[in-house]
C-alpha cells in the first residue's frame, strides 16, 4: 500500500509533486482520508486518557514507539530483510540520530499535554513545516521564500497570543500563564525536534521504502526512550489494564493507521491538498477534547490557535509552490 515516504513529520506531510494522472482514484479515498485524520486527531485524546490512568508521559512516549516497532517487525522480516541487511554505517548513524530527535519530539509533546489544552498543544506541534524550512535555510542554505517568512511571523504572533492567555482563572492568573508557557514551550520543542528529525533523515528516507524506514526510526527512538525510562526508574507495571490498551491503541491508530492512510492518499491526491487537510488535526483534537473532557479553550487560545494555523497554511502553500516549480523547471531542462 505504501510506496514511498511523503511526510513532513509523524503526522505532517511534505510538499510533493502531483500524483500520476493515469492513476484512478479509489472510491473509498474520502473514507481513507477521514480515517487518517480521525486517527491522528485521536492521538492527544488517547494520551490524555493514559495520563488520567496515572501513566507517566515518558512511558507513554516510549510505549507507543516500542509497540509500533514491534507490530511492524514481522512485516519487515518477511518483506524487507534485503533492505535492512544492506544498510551501511552511514544509514545506521542517520537512523540513530533521527530516532534521537523523534524521541525528543514525543517526550516533549506528550508531556506538554500535562500543562496546556489539547488545542494549544496540537496546534503548536503542527508548526513543524515552518521549522523544516528554517532548518533548510540554516543548514542546507535553501533560502526560504517570502511566504514562509510571513507564515513564521504569523505563527509567532499566534503563539504570543496563546502564551499570554492563561486559562481564564483570575484567581491564579500567574500560575495559569506559567503552565501555558511550559506547555506551549514543550510543544514547540516537539515541533522543532520533529523538524530536525525530518531534515536529518531525508537521505535515509530516499533510499528506503516507508515501512522499513519507520520501523528503523521508531525502533531507535523507542529504545532510546526506554533507556531513559529505566534510568529514571519510571514504573513500567502496576497500571490499570486500560492503560496498556491505550498504549496499544496509540501505536495502532495514530502511529500506524493514521500515517498509512495519509501516505496512501498522497498517491492519488496532491500532497499540498493532503498537507492542508492534516491541519484539521488540531480542530478534530479540540472537538474530541470538548466532547470527551468538556475542555473549553479560552477565547485567546482559540484566536491564537487560528492565527498559528493560518501561518502554517501560508508557509505550507508557499513551500509546495516552490517545490512544484522546481519539478517543472527540472522537466524542461
Amino acid at each position: 500500500m505504501l510506496s514511498k515516504p511523503s511526510y513532513d513529520g509523524p503526522t505532517r506531510l511534505s510538499s510533493s509533486d502531483w500524483p500520476q494522472p493515469n492513476k484512478a482514484m479509489p472510491r473509498n479515498l474520502p473514507l481513507i482520508l477521514a480515517v487518517g485524520i480521525l486517527s491522528i486527531s485521536a492521538s492527544a485524546i488517547l494520551i490524555r486518557y493514559a495520563q488520567g490512568d496515572g501513566v507517566p508521559s515518558l512511558l507513554i512516549a516510549a510505549g507507543r514507539l516500542d509497540i509500533a516497532a514491534i507490530l511492524l517487525t514481522p512485516i519487515v522480516l518477511m518483506r524487507y530483510q534485503n533492505e535492512i541487511r544492506h544498510l551501511v554505517r552511514r544509514d545506521v548513524i542517520l537512523a540513530l540520530t533521527s530516532g534521537f530527535f523523534l524521541a525528543i519530539h514525543f517526550a516533549a509533546w506528550v508531556t506538554s499535554l500535562e500543562y496546556t489544552s489539547v488545542l494549544v498543544s496540537v496546534v503548536i506541534v503542527t508548526t513543524s513545516p515552518i521549522w523544516v524550512a528554517m532548518l533548510e535555510f540554516f543548514f542546507l542554505r535553501s533560502v526560504p521564500r517570502r511566504g514562509v517568512l510571513i507564515g513564521l511571523v504569523i505563527a509567532i504572533g499566534g503563539g504570543l497570543v496563546i502564551g499570554m492567555s492563561g486559562t481564564g482563572d483570575t484567581t491564579s492568573a500567574d500560575a495559569a500563564i506559567s503552565r501555558e508557557l511550559i506547555g506551549g514551550g514543550l510543544s514547540l520543542i516537539g515541533a522543532v525536534a520533529v523538524a530536525v528529525y525530518l531534515v536529518i533523515g531525508r537521505n535515509l528516507r530516499n533510499r528506503l521504502p516507508v515501512i522499513p524506514y519507520i520501523w528503523l526510526v521508531y525502533s531507535c527512538a523507542g529504545i532510546l526512550l526506554s533507556i531513559v525510562v529505566i534510568l529514571t526508574q519510571t514504573p513500567i507495571t502496576g497500571y490499570a489494564p486500560t492503560a496498556y490498551i491505550l498504549l496499544i491503541a496509540m501505536a495502532v491508530f495514530p502511529q500506524l493507521l493514521g500515517h498509512s492512510s495519509l501516505n496512501y492518499a498522497v498517491g492519488y491526491l496532491p500532497a499540498t491538498f493532503v498537507s492542508l487537510i492534516t491541519q484539521l488535526e488540531p480542530i478534530g483534537s479540540a472537538l474530541l477534547a470538548f466532547l470527551l473532557f468538556a475542555e473549553v479553550p479560552t477565547l485567546a487560545q482559540i484566536i491564537g490557535s487560528l492565527i498559528i494555523l493560518l501561518g502554517v497554511i501560508v508557509a505550507s502553500i508557499t513551500r509546495s509552490n516552490r517545490h512544484n516549480k522546481r519539478k517543472q523547471d527540472a522537466k524542461t531542462i
